[in-house]
């Protein structure tokens, strides 16, 4: 068996298709960079909260002064346009790769699938030896056509999974038998010319619903298919496109579109270079080999383990997923609840006896205030940055204590935490969190 499988990775197959969505993936990325530049979001989103939501062990990962922030985001640019055009390919992939994953790990209020994607997709990049290919400047040193299969295949699986964990993950009552929160979000559409009348049609909800299911859970297979390939990406279009004019999904659809690419063959991969000036891709047959390919499909074997088995670690805590979150993130759970929350925070002083209200808007941005107010981890941290922030006014021994409520998918408001519990007390883990109320419909 492990004979057969080195025989499958170390197949050689054409580079074309990993060209293609390296100068896609590079050119979406700069377009995406130099659009959130311009919006002014480096600002608002990073330079302005005077508070960040760190992500559970990585508290170390700090905002920098202005200046650095928007230096940040300059490499990033030019990592992705290094990308793109193949110059410097394995130092850009990496840059990339670190300049984008520290931006999302400093404050999890702005977690995206799509930026989970974008960073899965950068550190694959560094691994792939696509760096000889580039546009007007043959390299020096040889050029290879062809690869070993690993390189292609990798990609490919973890857009599947993509896919499939997403399909997955609406095989619940709400979605497939209540068609939530689908028929909650639709009816903001009647505005929309020729489908608007129809967006608040209940039938309209269970339609996009089960389509979304099926779509997702079949399409990685259809597009691996030749004889349905074309039909298949056909589908990944109109669904894309559906979702980024009904849906505020920013670049994720056309992200997801590009990399269907990867799935067509190489002769049309070819055919598409054929019309560019690309200096390096080769006509005859040169093999790619490397001397660490086993420790590199190792490593990348590891790392696809990984991704294949963290979307299911919900299933370690009790409770409601979509009201505890608790394994929620980078499981690939896109669009799947509408949830909305009030939180008012009870300070104690007992020295004093005195006792008072502190409101979160005070302290976070609009986009901070919202996501904390339902999720319990930023809650609990939120508190905890209260605690210091009352420490810094001398009041040492206050307790801190949280009022929230929660609407899940358009139902009536209920506690979200415990309100008798001193949040400053308690410390955040990968345990059970206890001081989190069942849910009840």
């Amino acid at each position: 068996m492990i004979s057969t499988l080195k025989n499958i990775l170390s197949k050689p197959v054409s580079i074309a298709p990993l060209i293609t969505f390296r100068v896609l993936f590079g050119f979406m990325m700069l377009c995406s960079i130099l659009r959130f530049i311009t919006k002014g979001w480096v600002y608002e989103q990073y330079i302005r909260p005077e508070y960040h939501f760190t992500y559970y062990g990585f508290e170390w990962v700090q905002v920098l002064p202005p200046l650095l922030m928007y230096a940040i985001f300059g490499i990033m640019a030019l990592a992705a346009l290094g990308i793109m055009m193949g110059w410097a390919y394995h130092w850009s992939a990496a840059l990339f790769f670190l300049t984008f994953t520290y931006v999302e790990l400093i404050d999890k209020t702005y977690y995206l699938n799509h930026y989970y994607f974008v960073s899965v997709m950068a550190l694959v990049l560094v691994f792939l030896p696509l760096g000889r290919v580039s546009f007007f400047k043959p390299k020096e040193g040889p050029i290879f056509s062809h690869i070993p299969q690993l390189y292609l295949l990798l990609p490919k699986v973890i857009i599947g999974l993509v896919y499939f964990y997403a399909g997955v993950a609406k095989l619940n009552p709400e979605w497939l038998i209540e068609a939530l929160p689908l028929r909650i979000w639709l009816p903001a559409n009647s505005h929309l010319p020729l489908v608007g009348p129809i967006m608040g049609e209940l039938w309209l909800a269970y339609a996009f619903s089960w389509f979304g299911a099926i779509y997702d859970l079949s399409i990685p297979f259809l597009l691996c298919y030749r004889k349905t390939r074309k039909y298949a990406f056909f589908m990944v279009v109109v669904f894309h496109m559906s979702t980024w004019l009904l849906f505020p999904i920013g670049m994720f659809p056309f992200i997801m579109i590009a990399s269907s690419t990867l799935f067509f063959s190489s002769k049309w991969h070819r055919s598409l270079w054929s019309l560019f000036p690309i200096k390096s891709l080769p006509t005859d047959r040169t093999i790619y080999y490397s001397k660490h390919f086993k420790s590199k499909a190792l490593l990348l074997g590891v790392f696809l383990l990984i991704q294949v088995l963290l979307p299911w670690r919900f299933l370690a805590y009790p409770g409601k997923l979509f009201w505890t979150e608790q394994g929620y993130r980078f499981s690939w759970r896109v669009m799947l609840m509408e949830k909305a929350g009030y939180a008012i925070f009870h300070i104690t002083d007992p020295l004093t006896d005195r006792s008072w209200e502190i409101y979160a808007k005070d302290y976070l941005t609009p986009a901070q205030e919202k996501q904390m107010s339902t999720q319990p981890d930023m809650i609990l941290q939120f508190a905890h940055f209260l605690k210091d922030k009352l420490r810094e006014e001398g009041l040492s021994s206050t307790e801190i204590r949280a009022e929230v409520y929660v609407s899940l998918n358009g139902q009536a408001s209920k506690l979200l935490i415990d309100p008798s519990l001193d949040l400053s007390t308690i410390r955040d883990d990968f345990g059970h969190k206890t001081w989190i109320l069942p849910y009840s419909r």
